[in-house]
Order: C-alpha cells, then sequence, then structure tokens
C-alpha cells in the first residue's frame, strides 16, 4: 500500500512538471508553404506532425499552405509520398507570429531492371517458337487484306468518307435527271393501256399496207 502511495506522487509530480512545462513554453501560431527543393512547386497535402505535442497532426491544402499553433522548440515531421520526410523545429522569436517556407527533397528510389517476357515459361516460348508461320511475309498480307472477303468486311464496318458520299449523291443525281428525260412520269410502259393501243393499230396498218 506504501508502494502505491510512492507511485502515485511521483506521477503526479512528474504530469505536475510536463504540465508547467507546457505552460511556460511560448506559444505562437506557425505559418508556411511547402514546396519542392528544384522546382520550387507546391507540394500539396503535406501531413505535418507534431512529435513534440501529442502527435498532433495537421494537413496542407493543395497549394501547400498551412497554419496551427504550436510551441517553441516543437519538432514538426513533414511527410508527402514522392517525398523524403522532413523536420523542423520551430526556433525562438519575437512575437507570437512565425512564417516560413519548408522545402522537400524529391525522393528517387532506383528499382532493378526488369526484362519482361511474353512468355511465362521457356516451354510456352518453344510452343509459340514452333507454330510460328513464317511463310507469311508481306506480300501474302497485302493479298489477304485486299482480298474480296476482307474489302466486303471493310465495306460492311467502316463509314463512308465525304469524297465517296458526294461521288454517290453526283451518280443518284445523274440517274434520277436521265431517267426524267426517258421517261417522265415515271410510268411503266408495259402496264400503259394506251400504249398498247398504239401498238396494235400500228401492227395492223401493217398488216393492211402488206
Amino acid at each position: 500500500m506504501k508502494f502505491n502511495y510512492h507511485f502515485i506522487f511521483v506521477l503526479f509530480f512528474i504530469l505536475s512538471g510536463y504540465a508547467s512545462y507546457s505552460q511556460e513554453r511560448k506559444i505562437l501560431q506557425f505559418s508556411g508553404i511547402v514546396e519542392t527543393i528544384s522546382s520550387g512547386l507546391p507540394v500539396g497535402y503535406t501531413t505535418i506532425t507534431n512529435e513534440s505535442f501529442r502527435n498532433e497532426a495537421y494537413m496542407a491544402n493543395n497549394e501547400g499552405f498551412f497554419s496551427f499553433v504550436a510551441h517553441v522548440g516543437d519538432t514538426l515531421r513533414f511527410t508527402s509520398v514522392g517525398y523524403e520526410t522532413l523536420r523542423y523545429v520551430i526556433p525562438n522569436i519575437q512575437g507570437d507570429r512565425l512564417s516560413t517556407a519548408i522545402v522537400m527533397k524529391n525522393l528517387i528510389t532506383e528499382l532493378p531492371m526488369v526484362t519482361p517476357y511474353p512468355w511465362a515459361s521457356i516451354e510456352e516460348f518453344n510452343i509459340a517458337f514452333m507454330n510460328l508461320e513464317v511463310d507469311s511475309d508481306n506480300i501474302i498480307r497485302a493479298k489477304r487484306n485486299l482480298s474480296k472477303e476482307s474489302l466486303d468486311a471493310l465495306a460492311a464496318r467502316v463509314p463512308r468518307t465525304a469524297d465517296e458520299m458526294h461521288n454517290y449523291n453526283v451518280n443518284d443525281n445523274h440517274r434520277s435527271m436521265n431517267n426524267k428525260v426517258i421517261n417522265q412520269r415515271y410510268a411503266n410502259p408495259l402496264l400503259n393501256p394506251f400504249a398498247w393501243g398504239n401498238l396494235i393499230q400500228q401492227i395492223s396498218k401493217g398488216k393492211k399496207g402488206k
């Protein structure tokens, strides 16, 4: 029981000292912009962790700007994907506002060389190599692409160009004009009774003349 009292007393003393130390430290408004070391472009959405005060985390906006309350002497950790971790200790300054630029270095990771192969194993490579069509040269492929079957398949899928549509319209208009000159009413003469009567009269006159 005596040990428990001593332990509680020591813990209370430590917490009191820590609280008094925290109250004695100077509080200020810490603001800044996170940017890259090479191009000076902003590093958006950088995570800022205060390692000296309960690991409180903050985040910069899309333009790299941040602003929060901290203590003099706090150690801040700046982390972002693709950049090296940076630690910054807030210095003791005159006044209660501090603005600075945090410059982060690009993280360059060199990966080992990888050679991709289209086959999963040497057995699949041997099968693919033995099934190669060596006789399929450029002339054979050109003849295959220009065959009637290939051209018909392309004509069914590929839409007509502007030149083809223009030529089709010109030819259609030309055929329409010729039909109007030959037969203005687009009537079939075989179904015209007057035409049949005229033909019969001509045949009768021909017989009488003979």
